[in-house]
């Protein structure tokens, strides 16, 4: 059986009045884990695109360059992303239950953010409709405000990402702090590090922009970039 049949199942037993609860009690422990994970990005990230008002052609180009759909399996991926656009439950009610499911791996929820900013940013706007669903999804996640920050500095180009702001430590941290702050992050991006989160082998691609950005921070405060 297919990620995407499986994942299918699972949004459907939705539409049929299974509660979120349930389904995603089913899916709490690997490899099903894998599942929740995608369901939590489709599921928000169908919710987000309701809140700036349409999907545009760049957020499913975005969507399908995190999570590879085969040919064969692109009618099914189109059904789950509908579906959890039509789910009458709203998206605080899906991060509360994603919330659970993670419990204290807040490493996933940074990837969880990840994600949703990569389909946000797709059409090279980042709409103020998207700004606070965002910044609500990282409050009932519980996320740390500067591990969140930093996830925002790097998607939204406001302007040359800080280096501090990008490793998620003050102004102020030495460079020793800053070297430890960038060896966790490189941990944690690690692809076995994060398949260990639950995460599908697809989700992993989108990681490579992150392990860029925090070695170039890294540079830059330590004085080796070009």
């Amino acid at each position: 059986m297919s990620i995407w049949t499986q994942i299918t199942e699972a949004i459907s037993a939705l539409a049929n009045g299974e509660s979120l609860s349930e389904v995603f009690e089913r899916l709490r422990t690997p490899p099903e884990r894998s599942v929740a994970f995608t369901i939590a990005v489709i599921a928000l990230g169908a919710k987000m695109a309701k809140a700036d008002g349409l999907v545009t052609r760049d957020e499913v180009t975005a969507f399908r360059e995190v999570f590879h759909i085969a040919p064969q399996d692109e009618a099914g991926a189109a059904r789950v992303f509908n579906l959890a656009r039509q789910d009458a439950a709203g998206f605080e009610e899906y991060a509360q239950r994603i919330r659970g499911l993670f419990s204290e791996d807040h490493a996933c929820f940074c990837d969880l953010m990840e994600g949703l900013f990569h389909i946000a940013m797709a059409d090279g706007e980042f709409h103020p409709n998207e700004d606070v669903f965002l910044d609500r999804v990282a409050e009932i996640f519980e996320m740390d405000p500067a591990k969140y920050q930093a996830i925002k500095t790097r998607f939204v180009p406001d302007a040359e990402p800080d280096p501090f702001t990008v490793l998620g430590i003050d102004p102020s941290a030495s460079e020793e702090e800053a070297r430890k702050a960038w060896r966790q992050l490189v941990r944690e991006t690690h692809p076995d590090a994060m398949i260990a989160r639950g995460l599908p082998e697809e989700a992993i691609k989108i990681a490579e922009k992150k392990m860029i950005d925090v070695n170039r921070a890294w540079e830059t405060i330590s004085g080796k970039a070009a």
